[in-house]
């Protein structure tokens, strides 16, 4: 490899932001090198493995990066505190350090960028978008945070890929503020709710972005009227880009978008909003109508967006990564169209925003849940720092279940599994809700072993557990 190639250290290299950065300057023919302190556990084996592949070599965080090894410059995550080894050695050598946002904010600039903006929805839009591009032969590149089912069958992580072509969408990220450094050829708003920070921050945040985007595409989604100024509107009720025909069913949604017909295989009025800003922006791209039809009909989806995990004893088991008040509404509704009854377990990330958005999340799972509805709710999940522990789980517990809503604390969640499989029958669906924490597709898995094994039990001799049961195609 040439040496006049610019040689990267990421630090927090196993963050789903930092990953794709990382991928996507090895998938250009960059050299890298990167640490995080949950490969010095042994965990996130699966990436580290990936990245490896890839070509990155992988350090301990304790600055032995940096023997006989002197980087270009360092990429930091905004997760990752100034006074660790690498990072405190790289200043002490002079060696420059790039917030990752900045990172991602050259390639921004540097190619032709679609960034999706919004509060829900990003990660899919972005993930439709990309699958629409290559369809249309467009070779485009992604930077994105959700992984896409498509690129994990390709032995990658799933949430980066560099095309040859000058096309390239991205997430724009609102949670800490950096969406105002990128300035894309098109930008694209979803929706604006609560999440992170209160809505008029959030407001000026996506003002700043549209006023740094050539060209603006907002949703004709409440609250987003003081977008539609100067921008390209979409929706299923108006807009530029108005869908029409729209019917929702268990297995996914249709609509018509002049005179074309759409078909997803994913259910929920979110995913066919998705679907619809996915398409927006795609045809802002030049690209036909009919080939963004038949990219949506064949997309394979985002890993943990209401993901099937699969079926045992009539029973359907699906992971989601609902973490916010709007994301845990549009999941139940979602559960809602394909269930006789949901059974939901839902674990918060994090103490702050658990404080933060408490109303928003004891309104949306109190109407979220019809009466026959059960809820589990786990301990907040705590990924460390200095943040107060002065609010449970339990606490959001007692507010619902004082609603009417049949809502459990359980503290104890690797007994979860089995409980489950007791409580649940035919035509249910179990839906696990969380964000951040590792161990929770895992969680959902072992919650379908646990039902395969309770359908062995309940089985007559000789027979094995009924209904179909494995992972999804999809």
């Amino acid at each position: 490899m040439p040496q006049s190639i610019p040689l990267i250290h990421f630090v927090g290299v196993a963050g789903s932001g930092m990953s794709a950065l990382a991928q996507f300057h090895l998938m250009g023919g960059g050299r890298a090198c990167g640490s995080d302190r949950s490969f010095d556990r042994g965990q996130s084996r699966a990436v580290r493995e990936k990245l490896a592949a890839l070509g990155l070599r992988v350090f301990p965080q304790d600055a032995s990066a940096f023997i006989n090894n002197k980087p270009d410059y360092v990429v930091a995550s905004g997760a990752v505190e100034d006074k660790i080894p690498d990072l405190a050695r790289a200043k002490a050598l002079g060696i420059p350090v790039r917030h990752r946002a900045d990172e991602l904010s050259a390639h921004v600039e540097a190619f032709r960028s679609v960034a999706i903006a919004g509060t829900s929805g990003k990660s899919t839009v972005a993930g439709m978008l990309f699958e629409i591009l290559e369809e249309a032969g467009l070779d485009p590149s992604i930077i994105t945070g959700g992984e896409l089912v498509a690129l994990k069958a390709r032995g990658l992580i799933g949430n980066a890929w560099r095309g040859r072509s000058l096309r390239l969408v991205v997430e724009a990220d609102e949670s800490d503020g950096t969406i105002v450094r990128h300035r894309p050829e098109i930008g694209v708003l979803l929706n604006i709710s609560k999440d992170h920070k209160d809505i008029p921050e959030l407001e000026r945040m996506f003002h700043e972005f549209q006023s740094r985007s050539k060209t603006f595409l907002a949703a004709d989604a409440p609250g987003l009227g003081a977008f539609h100024g100067g921008a390209r509107t979409f929706g299923f009720e108006r807009g530029d880009i108005r869908a029409e025909n729209l019917s929702l069913g268990p297995e996914g949604s249709r609509f018509e978008l002049r005179g074309i017909p759409f078909s997803i295989s994913w259910p929920g009025l979110h995913n066919a909003e998705n679907a619809l800003a996915a398409t927006a922006a795609a045809h802002a791209c030049g690209v036909p109508l009919e080939a963004a039809a038949k990219a949506l009909k064949n997309f394979a989806g985002i890993a943990r967006r209401f993901e099937l995990v699969g079926r045992a004893g009539g029973v359907e088991v699906v992971d989601d990564y609902a973490h916010n008040p709007a994301k845990v509404a549009a999941a139940l509704a979602a559960a809602r169209l394909r269930a006789k009854r949901v059974l939901a377990v839902f674990q918060l990330h994090g103490y702050f925003p658990a404080r933060f958005m408490r109303k928003e999340f004891i309104e949306a799972l109190s109407t979220g849940l019809r009466p026959g509805d059960r809820l589990w709710m786990t301990e907040i999940y705590y990924a460390g720092g200095t943040t107060a522990k002065d609010i449970s789980a339990e606490d959001f517990v007692r507010e619902i279940a004082a609603r009417g809503r049949r809502a459990v604390f359980a503290p104890a969640r690797e007994e979860l599994p089995r409980e489950l499989a007791k409580e649940s029958k035919a035509g249910d669906l179990i839906l696990v809700m969380g964000a951040r924490d590792p161990s929770l597709p895992g969680f959902a898995q072992e919650v379908l072993e646990s039902l395969k094994r309770q359908g062995s039990l309940n089985a007559p001799p000789g027979r094995g557990p009924s209904g179909p049961s494995g992972p999804s195609a999809r």
